[in-house]
């Protein structure tokens, strides 16, 4: 089975990725952003986008800026902001119909091209500034977004957990930024900032459906043009700190439900070769349905109202999360315990291990269905700096063995444990 993959160029200031694919009925446009997280400028970065997705110089107000969406078949525009590893990164993605299936000639690829370029190269701005009311505005919104993760308890212990685990690491930051530095912001620093992203920045633009690629080459270079060439930050691997005693944190807070998050460091990530063993090894014990976990920990003891598993590939991080009463915070622990060690004692069955192959290819397939997440999945080769196609993802997890899967168990180290509790926890 082959699978679409990208066509690269190397353009000025960024790389242009072309994949050719019947498969949608739209055309997709991507554009990534992608530098180190760092303290100072996390919130700046967490603002921009939406600042940028607000309004333009042609299109003054964001019901303008919708109108003309609407114009364009209901074409859809989005942005996004995620850490991967220790990067964080801005997506701006615009989705419009495929102009093969209409009968009006309007070229719609070019003017998704030119929206695309209007919003990163034109903003609405006075003098060296965004529009004021524009960034208060969204100034606004974000502090309601991040103010809502505390809201959100699940999310909640989570964010806690990696603020604890990964102490004075970039990781640690949110990529939501935070409030006191939004508090700082001005339009004129972002302004500044927004200036520093277009000449430092990695770049990424992904042109995605049923294209020509020398027509896409073209619009690229007439709209694409005002990037300078850069030589963008490149983080150090970091194969993770070693772990002296395992952490225990635990936080009192008004749940009626507990919220225990466990990390562990794996020192493997997205391009080593073990990272298949390291996928199959969550996948058993946590990451689906059929998994250790959401058998004995949920199902069996009945102790939670759901436990399960999660890698952060680029990190090299394992994390469990399991919601639970709160007495019963010690018991939970030790079942899920025993479960990792049965993982590294490779006490598992063959069918497991078939089932779990399976269960990963078809989530890869039913992420590749949707062109954004067929980018998602492209993009894992430029966060890591490693090249996988998919073929040769779908290739290694099929001739993976129980000893390598075992082999890799012996790496993962218990770091932290964070339980978000509503009374003292008893010993």
């Amino acid at each position: 089975m082959s699978i679409a993959s990208d066509t690269i160029t190397e353009k000025s200031g960024y790389r242009l990725h072309v994949v050719r694919t019947d498969k949608y009925k739209t055309n997709t446009l991507v554009l990534k952003m992608k530098a180190p997280l760092t303290k100072e400028n996390v919130t700046y970065r967490a603002l921009l986008p939406y600042v940028l997705q607000s309004n333009t110089s042609k299109y003054p107000t964001t019901p303008q800026l919708r109108s003309y969406l609407d114009d364009l078949y209901g074409a859809g525009f989005y942005v996004d902001v995620a850490k991967k590893g220790e990067y964080q990164i801005l997506s701006f993605t615009i989705d419009i119909v495929n102009e093969k299936f209409l009968s009006d000639p309007t070229p719609l690829l070019e003017k998704a091209f030119m929206l695309l370029s209007e919003v990163i190269f034109h903003p609405k701005i006075n003098g060296e500034a965004f529009d004021h009311k524009t960034v208060s505005n969204e100034i606004r919104s974000l502090k309601q977004r991040i103010q809502s993760i505390s809201d959100d308890k699940m999310r909640y212990s989570a964010t806690r957990l990696v603020e604890e685990m990964c102490k004075n690491e970039p990781y640690a930051l949110e990529a939501s930024g935070n409030l006191q530095d939004l508090e700082t912001i001005t339009p004129e620093s972002l302004f500044t900032y927004y200036k520093k992203v277009l000449t430092e920045d990695e770049i990424d633009l992904y042109v995605i459906g049923d294209i020509d690629e020398a027509e896409v080459e073209v619009l690229a270079d007439k709209y694409v043009s005002l990037l300078p060439d850069r030589v963008p930050a490149r983080l150090q691997r970091d194969t993770g700190k070693e772990v002296g005693k395992e952490k225990e944190i635990i936080e009192n807070s008004d749940v009626k439900q507990g919220k225990l998050n466990i990390g562990y460091r794996t020192y493997v990530a997205y391009g080593d070769s073990d990272y298949y063993a390291l996928q199959l090894f969550n996948g058993i014990f946590g990451g689906f349905s059929h998994s250790k976990l959401f058998i004995n920990v949920r199902e069996k003891a009945s102790l939670a109202y759901y436990a399960a598993s999660r890698l952060e590939s680029h990190k090299g991080l394992l994390m469990v999360m399991a919601g639970i009463e709160n007495a019963n915070y010690k018991q939970a622990l030790d079942i899920i315990n025993e479960q990792m060690n049965e993982m590294k004692q490779g006490n598992f069955s063959e069918e497991e291990l078939a089932q779990t192959k399976a269960v990963i290819k078809n989530q890869l397939l039913e992420t590749i269905d949707v062109s954004r997440g067929l980018v998602e999945i492209l993009y894992h080769n430029v966060v890591s700096g490693h090249d996988i196609s998919l073929d040769e993802w779908f290739a290694k997890t099929e001739q993976t063995t129980k000893e390598e899967i075992v082999a890799v168990g012996q790496k993962i180290q218990l770091d932290t444990i964070y339980f978000l509790t509503e009374a003292e926890v008893q010993g």
